[in-house]
This record gives structure tokens, sequence and C-alpha cells, in this order.
């Protein structure tokens, strides 16, 4: 049963964007498996998984690549930690939360946006290489609509 559990606690946090205990649970839930608060702590712990700066969401250390969860990361995180977008040309400065640049720039890298070259991060801002003066414009449009609400 363990293993059962910890297998799905891991299909769980690779495609949904899980920042609490109480929400995994919930999940595990939806999935017939009852579990406490006290067993999915020592689940999380033995499995290694930690929270991501940017959102706070449960993941792998190290996971490097795109999924459709990264996507919804993403999103949330530029619609709690980014408070300003800002285009110069085929680039955009985004300004964050003190000390959410970086969580938010690994995001955006491994969401692997078509409109996206690369970023570089500091504290709190991130500069965004676009793909092109037209991709950068798209970007800004749409990350303004979500930061505005």
């Amino acid at each position: 049963m363990k293993s059962w559990r910890q297998s799905q606690i891991l299909e769980v946090v690779d495609h949904e964007a899980v920042a609490s205990q109480e929400e995994l649970r919930t999940h595990l839930a939806a999935r017939g498996i009852a579990a406490t608060q006290a067993t999915i702590s020592r689940d999380l712990k033995e499995l290694g998984l930690v929270k991501r700066a940017g959102d706070g969401a449960y993941v792998r250390p190290g996971v490097e690549r795109s999924s459709p969860a990264i996507g919804e990361q993403l999103r949330r995180a530029v619609a709690t930690q980014v408070r300003n977008v800002e285009r110069v040309g085929h680039q955009l400065v985004v300004r964050t939360d003190p000390g959410q640049a970086q969580g938010v720039a690994v995001l955006i890298d491994r969401a692997q946006l078509a409109e996206v070259a690369g970023t570089i991060a500091g504290d709190d801002t991130i500069l965004i290489i676009g793909r092109g003066d037209a991709a950068a414009a798209a970007l800004e449009v749409r990350w303004n609509e979500v930061v505005k609400g």
C-alpha cells in the first residue's frame, strides 16, 4: 500500500501544482487513497520532494522538463509573484516580489515558451530575451493580463 500511495503522490505532483499537504490529501482521496497528514508528511520526506520557489508547489528535486503542470505553475507564479512587466524591444523586464525572481525564471525556462530565448534573474528582476519584437509583445500582453487579474 505504501509504495502504491507514494507512486500516486509522484503522479499527482508531476501533473498538478500542489502547494500543501491538505491539497495533496484531497488529490489522493479523489483517487481512492485515504491518508493522514502525518502519513503524507512522512511520504514527502521519504520521496525527497521539495517545495519550489515561486509558487511553493511540491516537486522532485532537479526537475528540468516541461510538463502540463509547468504551464499552470508558471501562470500561478506570474499571478502571485510578478508585479510589473515592461517590454523594451525584444526584451522584457519583469519585476517580482523580493527574492522571487530566480524561482519564476526557472519556471519560465522549464516551460520552454516559444517566445523566450532565455532568462537572466536577480533578486527581484528578470530579464527575458524574446525571440523578436512580436514574440516579446505577445508575451507582455498575455502576462500583463494575468498580473492585473
